[in-house]
């Protein structure tokens, strides 16, 4: 198969006590190894804020922004950012707020705000009292409290964030954390930075919004309790090599892909289309045979192969010698978008599926307990919260992994990629993914990589899903995330292919 190994590249979650420890061992005290730090957190900040504000037009050409600062070096990244946006909008002013003074700044974090009264002193105001802030913000960047938090909030700090969230602010930026975590008057970020280790909390906290990394090249050792890791831009590396010169289109494998109906003439479209986009060298699809025409008008680079119908449109049992013969020659299978659910077909799916020896993706409607249980060949299977509580029995995601040694994408805002002992999560992606379709083509280029790599599930899986959430975010910042199509992804798997180091690391 192809010649560049899928190679998971991914970062630990720990629990707070967990980072403080390590946090203090890997600095040791060391003061200007710390700021340096810092900077670098600041810096990724500014970036990774500018590239989420493309989704929303960006941040204007003279962005007012809200920076609040705690203590500690969640305020001191707060205030470089800041200083760093300031310089990047020359029309742009800051209302600063120092939650407990000035004279409270732990020495980093002052030695950031002296820096940024420097530079940017005639285009910021501090704010001392919640009555004095503006109505309307592009940007509020929270720095106040980090991970050593312990609930409940100082007196007075509730008041400003009750009116701080109350406000009209086109992004709301969490560094770290949310201030407040779980408090009911807790900070409501659009977007949290987890920077350099990304904390446990995050995963469940429902003020947090959408969930970035920004990773400062710490080698980070796993948490002890915690076996989650998140996947990394760079995991999509080894699709950014030189192809083999001495290949040929059956160097890169043979998806085969089951599925469509005539009620649901569309979902299989688009997953051959994006297993197409995704780089597999052929791609054999069988759908229902009055289809077969429209379908390959739309995408002549596949082979379609129609297949006998039941009265109601779907694929008919009387079908199964058609995938019979071609078994051999497919080196992955993709089974069940726009499929339906009527008993004929789900049934000659549980029949048939212990005869298969090669790997398969399951999906959508071909998600029932007695189809994903059913024989022992390799099988990665794809839902969304609803399919897999359809599934699973009551299950745990890890417990059914384990249980049915299958390799399963939990589709959701954090979506999910377990296998074995592996746990792993994807930040990428966001609302933008949410409509119809968005499964569909991930399960297109989960195939479409499973047939190159039949023999890493895992890796086919997780990198799927990074590629996904990366074409979802550009293009998100490239469009917004109202006014656009499931399909209108599908370039952009291209796009961001060609400069993968440059994108958020989660």
């Amino acid at each position: 198969m192809m010649g560049q190994s899928l190679k998971l590249q991914s970062e630990p979650v720990l629990t707070c006590r967990e980072a403080g420890e390590f946090e203090a061992g890997f600095f040791q005290g060391d003061e200007e190894k710390e700021w340096q730090a810092m900077q670098r957190a600041g810096r990724l900040l500014a970036d990774a804020i500018r590239a989420d504000a493309g989704e929303i037009g960006g941040l204007g050409t003279s962005p007012r922004l809200l920076v609040l600062v705690g203590k500690g070096h969640n305020g001191g990244d707060a205030v470089i950012a800041a200083e760093i946006l300031l310089a990047r909008f020359p029309g742009a002013h800051a209302d600063i707020v120092f939650l407990f003074g000035e004279r409270s700044l732990r020495p980093l974090t002052l030695r950031a705000w002296r820096l940024y009264q420097k530079t940017g002193f005639n285009r910021i105001h501090l704010l001392h009292a919640p009555e004095s802030l503006g109505e309307a913000y592009d940007l509020v960047i929270d720095g106040i409290f980090g991970f050593q938090f312990r609930p409940p909030s100082p007196e007075g700090v509730g008041r400003w964030l009750e009116k701080i969230n109350s406000l009209d602010a086109r992004l709301r930026a969490a560094v770290d954390l949310p201030s407040g975590m779980a408090e009911r008057h807790a900070f409501r970020a659009d977007f949290t930075y987890a920077t350099g280790i990304f904390k446990l909390p995050l995963l469940t906290l429902p003020n947090a919004g959408r969930l970035r990394h920004l990773g400062l090249g710490w080698r980070v050792p796993a948490g002890a309790e915690s076996a989650m890791r998140i996947l990394t831009a760079g995991t999509l590396e080894p699709l950014t090599r030189l192809r083999d010169p001495n290949s040929d289109k059956r160097t890169f494998g043979h998806l085969g892909v089951l599925g469509g109906s005539r009620h649901y003439p569309g979902a299989v479209l688009m997953t051959v289309r994006a297993a197409l986009q995704s780089g597999c060298g052929l791609l054999t699809a069988f759908v229902p045979e009055s289809l077969v025409t429209s379908y390959a008008a739309v995408a002549p680079e596949a082979m379609w192969i129609g297949w006998p119908e039941t009265p109601d449109g779907s694929l008919a049992m009387e079908g199964v010698h058609l995938l019979r013969e071609r078994c051999d020659r497919l080196t992955a299978l993709v089974i069940g978008p726009g499929l339906g659910r009527e008993a004929e077909t789900l049934a000659f799916l549980a029949t048939e599926l212990p005869n298969l020896k090669l790997p398969v993706v399951i999906d959508a409607d071909a998600l029932q307990a007695n189809i994903v249980t059913a024989g022992t060949c390799p099988r990665i299977l794809t839902p969304h919260a609803g399919e897999f509580a359809r599934i699973a029995g009551g299950l745990g995601l890890n417990e059914f992994v384990a249980r049915h040694e299958a390799t399963v994408v939990l589709k959701g805002p954090v979506t999910q990629v377990a296998s074995g002992r592996s746990h792993y999560a994807s930040l990428f992606g966001g609302p933008v993914l949410a409509r119809g379709g968005s499964g569909d083509i991930l399960s297109g280029i989960i195939g479409s990589l499973l047939a190159q790599h039949p023999d890493d599930s895992l890796g086919a899986a997780a990198t799927g899903v990074v590629w996904q959430g990366l074409a979802a975010d550009a293009l998100a910042r490239s469009s917004g995330a109202m006014a656009v199509t499931s399909t209108q992804l599908l370039p952009f798997l291209a796009a961001v292919l060609r400069e993968p180091r440059n994108q958020c690391e989660g």
